[in-house]
């Protein structure tokens, strides 16, 4: 594991620290008076004699962040991750031009670099005017590869009066390339979104060019079809396009293409750029045309879309849009999450790929998109690019000093562009992430026209979709009445009935009614939005159910309080009170919060209802449902918990507790911590006093009425094998209503009861 050789690097460092000065050199310009001795097996660095050059590549990457590369003895080259530190990169940002660094980045989080590594184990004290002034292993001398190639995040704020002497070859700038597309010739200009064929256009300057497609391989066409959200490439009929391409004008920028197939982007592959009379820089070729094949959710060929079947052992969870989110792997059919040491670009990509997705356009580290609750199955993926799944690459197992879910991979993968955000917007609210939601229509005679959607049966599942296709992240709220929000002159309902299951792309997937049918028809009460880049997500501990089940026959006298907030079946209303007692299914729920954000009640303290009789306060009406379910899914016995107290009971280390609930306090659950509800408290159990024995399933499901937005609602079920002999009552096989495979969950609901072993 690469972070257990750093430290002990580090601790062999501390202990034979004498031996410090003749293994590290700091390399020094050759004005200095004093000369600093190099490690004896390395030649002594040539006496330099011009400032040391800089620049920042790889992608993806803005003006400000990239790889770190450095120009030495005519050749450019990258630093090595190992002992790099935020004062390293306060240096190299200086150098850049910035005031300062914000961050730094390890594992060629902006891709690998070519040639040499320059410099390994660069310690600088932060105040250095150059790199080179560090102390390090010397020049050329390291045991890295490119795949721990440093990079640096610098301030968005230039140092005043920076003139930028470390940029070599002018040219280097104009010719970066960033944006690429596929434009196709007039017969297959009609063709619906999305384009998967055409020919391969660069933006440079004001316009467009080519490429020159001599020398041009199929492993080209792989990295602009994967950059552009398609995971495969095909074949193309380059006598279909000659005759017309002939007759065009073309300009070519880039005179040559030689990629491996696994970089991200055209930029990361070696380009030749064509010369100043770009008009005839591809005699004997034709500009570039490639064609892909889309993944099976943008497949317009329904036919060929069933042929094409995504891996159905890796999966994204989490994300807000389409084709981000936490890795997660099955096996033994258990899913579970892949730690970050080494994520990188390439493994993001073969995952992306492999979902039916194109490259990565970001490899995510530290649970940014959530953190998993199940086992941790990977550690250290170091893929190529070319593998057909994750699984083929090269891993680590895990062990549980390894890693923790606070390190879970996640990705955002190129999807090709659907225009889908040209057919929704929002209008009227305070911010650009609220408003009433409009949609785009076109009638008969091929008018296209604003319209509003009927709030009625309007959710958080539909709201869910609207902010995913607006690209504003998840859905804090869908709401209902909109007549508080100023919006544009369009009063027309177009769209009413809508209902999605929440995993759409678009609501014109969803289903809607096919006239508009709407009784509130003002549009006072057309459905809005508030979208929120983060959202939480809250997961019951299955494990601590199991542990803590028992049966407990509890006398109606202590049953007053908890027939009055409507805990106990409807048998109990004809019970002999107080005399007699009710039979409960008693335990503890452990729910945590693994989201992005804080989970609060939707209702303010001021709708909260006071219980005189527990003496507490209500934030939601129902946060919790108990059922007890026969083979065939029907209930026999029930339950259900009110938000008693929504509260930080305990958290991770490292994150403070925000919400007490005692004194009318805030109530909630921070991200990183879990509220208890012990099995001892009223309410927290099922009533079965008329429950026969019998093998049952027991389902708990966490914010059952989606009242509050999740990131994630797939996993608010949980579900366990319940065996009760009239006496005694054992659960077994408790888990996350996602946390199996289909074919073990099938297994699960055809014998409730009767699997006494871990399902495997």
């Amino acid at each position: 594991m690469e972070k257990s050789r750093r430290q002990q690097r580090l601790a062999f460092i501390l202990l034979f620290g004498l031996w410090l000065p003749c293994c590290f050199t700091q390399t020094t310009p050759s004005n200095s008076a004093t000369p600093t001795p190099t490690p004896s097996p390395s030649p002594s660095p040539q006496p330099r004699t011009e400032k040391l050059k800089v620049r920042l590549a790889g992608y993806p990457r803005k003006h400000n962040e990239g790889r770190i590369e450095l120009f030495y003895k005519g050749e450019w080259g990258t630093i090595c991750d190992d002992d790099f530190s935020l004062a390293n990169a306060n240096v190299l940002c200086r150098q850049l031009g910035f005031v300062s660094a914000t961050g730094w980045t390890h594992s060629a989080k902006y891709g690998k670099g070519q040639g040499k590594i320059w410099l390994d184990n660069v310690l600088c004290g932060g105040g250095e005017k150059s790199i080179e002034l560090c102390k390090s292993r010397g020049w050329g001398n390291s045991d890295c590869t490119h795949d721990e190639d440093a990079g640096v995040v610098c301030k968005d704020e230039r140092i005043p009066g920076f003139v930028d002497s470390n940029v070599i070859d002018a040219h280097v700038d104009e010719n970066k390339i960033e944006e690429v597309r596929l434009r196709p010739v007039v017969a297959m200009a009609k063709k619906k979104l999305p384009i998967t064929e055409g020919v391969v256009e660069v933006k440079y300057k004001d316009g467009w060019a080519q490429i020159c497609d001599i020398g041009w391989t199929i492993k080209n066409t792989r990295v602009v079809c994967g950059m552009l959200g398609f995971p495969h490439e095909r074949k193309v009929n380059k006598n279909f396009y000659k005759l017309y391409l002939e007759r065009q004008k073309n300009y070519f920028h880039i005179h040559s293409v030689a990629c491996l197939g696994t970089e991200v982007h055209l930029a990361a592959c070696p380009l030749e750029f064509s010369k100043a009379n770009a008009t005839s820089a591809c005699t004997g070729g034709m500009p570039a045309v490639v064609s892909c094949m889309p993944g099976p959710l943008f497949m317009q060929n329904s036919g060929l879309k069933k042929k094409l079947k995504i891996s159905s052992n890796v999966r994204l969870k989490g994300g807000s849009r389409v084709g981000e989110g936490r890795v997660e792997v099955l096996k033994d059919n258990e899913w579970g999450t892949v730690c970050d040491d080494r994520w990188n670009l390439q493994s993001a990509s073969v995952v992306c790929r492999e979902l039916g997705f194109g490259s990565a356009k970001e490899a995510l580290t530290g649970g940014r998109l959530g953190q998993g609750m199940g086992p941790i199955y990977m550690n250290e993926v170091k893929c190529v690019g070319q593998e057909r799944s994750i699984w083929n690459c090269p891993f680590k197992n895990i062990t549980s000093e390894d890693c923790h879910h606070m390190e879970d991979a996640a990705v955002r993968c190129n999807i090709p562009y659907m225009g889908l955000e040209n057919t929704i917007r929002i209008t009227g609210g305070r911010t650009r992430y609220e408003g009433r939601v409009e949609v785009l229509s076109v009638d008969s005679n091929g008018t296209q026209s604003w319209g509003l959607i009927c709030g009625e049966s309007w959710t958080t599942k539909e709201a869910m979709v609207a902010c995913r296709q607006l690209g504003l992240g998840y859905a804090n709220q869908g709401l209902q009445e909109t007549w508080y929000w100023d919006s544009s002159n369009v009063t027309e309902m177009v769209m009413s009935g809508v209902k999605c299951t929440g995993s759409e792309m678009s609501l014109s997937q969803c289903q809607h009614h096919k006239t508009v049918s709407c009784q509130k028809a003002a549009a006072k009460f057309a459905a809005g939005v508030i979208c929120s880049e983060t959202a939480s997500d809250l997961v019951l501990n299955a494990s601590l159910v199991q542990q803590t089940v028992y049966i407990e026959d509890r006398p109606l006298h202590m049953l007053y309080c908890a027939a009055e907030e409507d805990c106990l079946s409807k048998s109990a209303a004809k019970a002999n009170w107080p005399y007699g007692h009710r039979r409960l299914l008693r335990f503890s729920s452990q729910i945590h919060n693994i989201g992005r954000a804080d989970f609060k009640p939707k209702a303010g303290r001021h709708s909260w209802v006071w219980h005189a009789c527990h003496g507490h306060y209500h934030s939601m009406d129902i946060f919790t449902h108990y059922d007890l379910l026969n083979a065939n899914g029907t209930k026999v016995a029930e339950g259900h918990k009110a938000s008693f107290c929504l509260e930080d009971t305990d958290c991770q280390e490292g994150v403070s507790k925000r919400y007490e609930c005692a004194n009318f306090g805030d109530q909630g659950i921070t991200v990183g911590c879990w509220d208890l509800y012990r099995h001892d408290i009223d309410c927290q159990w099922i009533d079965i006093t008329d429950v026969k024995p019998g093998n049952y399933i027991l389902q708990i499901v966490i914010n059952p009425n989606y009242e509050v937005a999740e990131s994630d609602f797939t996993n608010n079920a949980m579900k366990c094998n319940c065996k009760y002999d009239g006496h005694r009552i054992w659960l077994h096989n408790c888990h996350i209503g996602d946390a199996f495979s289909e074919e073990a969950e099938r297994r699960f609901e055809k014998y409730p009861g009767q699997l006494n072993n871990r399902i495997s």
